[in-house]
């Protein structure tokens, strides 16, 4: 199959399949008679699979190099494991980051909505935001 019916069965873009394909994570061969790439069941597979990871949050690296174990006939479910261990841990802490920018955020409407806007003044851009944290350096 070609890049575009291998894009519409996995639900991609066809320059994602293309793309897939020159960075190796995908194994088309060139037909000799037309000079374009067709792609096999495998490939379907393949693309799947890095759907399905990259749902879950794995990098294209990671994907990789669980393609490599399994090349190699090596499991690649405790690296998964780890990974997405390490994720989980990573998306936690991003979550909680973003909670308190939520509350920054609201703070400063609520108290935005109680002052007037200001003009530009050479020193001031936005005197709402200049007032945050109260660090005005002179």
């Amino acid at each position: 199959m070609y890049a575009a019916e291998l894009a519409r069965r996995a639900g991609v873009a066809p320059g994602t399949v293309r793309y897939y394909g020159k960075i190796g994570m995908l194994h088309p061969e060139q037909n000799a008679s037309n000079s374009y790439y067709e792609y096999s069941r495998r490939d379907l597979e393949r693309l799947r699979f890095i759907r399905a990871a990259k749902s879950l949050g794995f990098t294209l690296t990671d994907i990789r190099a669980m393609f490599q174990d399994a090349e190699r006939g090596e499991s690649p479910c405790p690296r998964a494991r780890t990974v997405i261990e390490r994720r989980l841990v990573e998306t936690e802490r991003k979550i909680a980051e973003l909670q308190v920018l939520q509350n920054q955020m609201k703070a400063a409407i609520a108290q935005w909505t109680q002052l007037p806007d200001s003009q530009p003044n050479g020193d001031s851009v936005c005197a709402l935001i200049e007032m945050v944290g109260g660090d005005r350096h002179e």
